[in-house]
């Protein structure tokens, strides 16, 4: 069973690509995390664990349900990350999430996907060319992959330095206190109204007022809310005015 949370595509592009050539169920997590819904999961293959990368982790609400979810069948399970170029200590995490639940993790496979933090210029997104690129040799990057699950292989999983985990641990949860902050996210008049932000947000965190989003609490910036806008509404203070929200489906 394949199991992915994804904001703005990349995840699922890659988890579905991988569902359909092992021949696997592919189960989209966001509701279940939106509603706390930790009913068992039960599966006579691998559990596939496929997530994004937030800053050198998988999303930190993520890791807490996987923590509380309970698995059942299977024992084995891999995980998937996706990125912009760098998975930082999330294998390790991961590995000891499954440990504590006394699963065999059969180790990680990482894909370099498109840029989608808009609201950052720290992290320009990739031209066009690029965006291209990435997709395709990931989607190559598949079959590899497949292959090595089916088999029942365990995936080489990168080394992770001590400095590495000496740095990123710490950093993680200042970056999620200080710079994952909603206040200037803001709607423009475009927006029609539709709630597609609110039903997208893996944190509820976005009510809808008068038929406007509202921002109500600390977030993970995922991007799903201004990435799959379907009218380009939503706006990040200056650092989004007049750049292409990204999205995988644009591109495919």
């Amino acid at each position: 069973m394949i199991l992915y949370f994804s904001a703005t595509g990349n995840t699922k592009y890659i988890a579905e690509l991988l569902a359909d050539k092992i021949g696997d169920e592919c189960v989209d997590l966001l509701n279940r995390i939106k509603k706390d819904d930790y009913t068992p999961l039960h599966s006579e293959k691998p559990f596939i664990i496929c997530a994004p990368i937030y800053v050198c982790e998988m999303p930190r609400f993520m890791g807490r349900y996987l923590k509380n979810q309970e698995f059942t069948g299977s024992r084995d399970v891999y995980c998937i990350f996706t990125s912009g170029g760098y998975t930082g200590i999330a294998g390790t995490l991961a590995k000891g999430i499954f440990r504590r639940k006394k699963m065999n993790y059969k180790g990680q496979a990482e894909f370099g996907m498109p840029r989608n933090y808009i609201i950052s210029d720290h992290y320009p997104l990739n031209d066009r060319e690029e965006v291209i690129r990435r997709i395709e040799d990931s989607r190559q990057k598949t079959d590899a992959v497949a292959e090595s699950i089916r088999n029942g292989e365990r995936l080489k999983t990168r080394y992770v330095f001590l400095f590495e985990k000496v740095v990123t641990l710490p950093f993680n949860p200042v970056w999620v206190k200080y710079k994952q902050q909603t206040k200037k996210f803001y709607t423009t008049d475009k927006c029609l109204g539709c709630g597609k932000c609110a039903k997208l947000c893996p944190l509820n965190n976005i009510r809808m007022t008068d038929k406007r989003p509202e921002w109500i609490k600390s977030c993970a910036h995922c991007m799903a809310c201004i990435g799959n806008c379907p009218v380009q509404a939503i706006e990040y203070g200056d650092k989004t005015q007049n750049k292409v929200k990204y999205t995988i489906d644009k591109y495919l």
